[in-house]
């Protein structure tokens, strides 16, 4: 096993408490302007469905060719709806961070095979958002208002 299906279930179930903290930081953050009069709804709704489907993301069978779609088409999106470049790179570092953060504070890296598993699945993630960001300042980029 590659990823560690303890540690992505764990994410997975918590993807509700997750997407909630997730939309209370982004809102909460001077520099994400944008994201302070959004609707709350649609912003959890976004969130959810990267923390409930990590396992789908992160694995090997997603191709960095859906990646690569799926991301280039938010970024589009996210410059028809009017925000900036870099709020939607905070808004996915703050995405990432949080998954870490809340394998930390479980307290499950207890042995070397616990901490080795959380740094694979670190490395994963890692990966899944460097080609995340990257694809969806492209579609931001490409798209022609």
């Amino acid at each position: 096993m590659y990823i560690s299906d303890q540690l992505v279930k764990l994410i997975e179930r918590s993807a509700d408490d997750l997407s909630k903290r997730w939309v209370e930081d982004v809102q909460s953050r001077p520099e994400l302007n944008t994201y302070h009069g959004f609707d709350s709804a649609e912003l959890y709704r976004r969130a959810h469905n990267v923390y409930s489907q990590l396992g789908k993301w992160i694995s090997r069978e997603t191709s960095k060719a859906d990646v690569e779609r799926y991301y280039k088409a938010m970024g589009a999106r996210r410059k028809r709806e009017g925000f900036e470049i870099s709020e939607v790179i905070q808004a996915l570092i703050i995405t990432r961070r949080l998954i870490w953060l809340k394998v930390l504070a479980e307290g499950v890296l207890d042995t070397a095979l616990d901490l080795h598993k959380a740094v694979e699945l670190n490395n994963r993630a890692v990966l899944f958002f460097d080609r995340a960001i990257y694809f969806m300042a492209k579609g931001y980029e490409d798209e022609v208002l």
